[in-house]
């Protein structure tokens, strides 16, 4: 496939796919013309990638994992360094930060929502009016 049908499959730009390619996230084959060629493994790739950069991972790390994701069940680096292991622990624990910031955000808007849910909404049987709604005259 060409870029512009991995473009409509995946949701990422043309220029998005032209800017992964730069920074060695996908390889994609070149045909006689010149034009990339994907095949349908790069749609799977490209959405593992625009996960990891939603979860925050810089792209210089996700090229680096992204072996790993070929073969999950042998994640294994032969070329690890020390330092690199250090960055991808130091991205993990931000991560679990940022994971344990979003469940408390979560959590208050759930207690929010139910606090507000229990104010407004009348007892049953009640003529309760909320503050919005139109009064109405016995005397219609």
């Amino acid at each position: 496939m060409r870029i512009g049908e991995l473009s409509r499959l995946t949701g990422a730009s043309r220029r998005l796919l032209r800017y992964y390619e730069e920074q060695g996230l996908i390889v994609p084959d070149r045909g006689a013309n010149g034009y990339r060629e994907y095949d349908d493994r790069y749609v799977d790739r490209v959405n593992q990638i625009r996960g990891l950069l939603d979860a925050g991972l810089p792209t210089r790390i996700i090229k680096q994992i992204l072996p790993c994701l070929d073969k999950p069940r042998s994640i294994h680096f032969p070329d690890a360094t020390p330092e690199m292991l250090a960055l991808l622990a130091a991205e993990r624990d931000r991560l679990t930060e940022r994971i344990d910031v979003l469940i408390r955000n979560r959590d208050a808007m759930s207690e929010y929502l139910t606090e507000v849910g229990q104010c407004r909404a009348p007892a049953p049987g009640s003529s309760h009016r909320t503050p919005n709604s139109p009064s109405v005259s016995a005397t219609s």
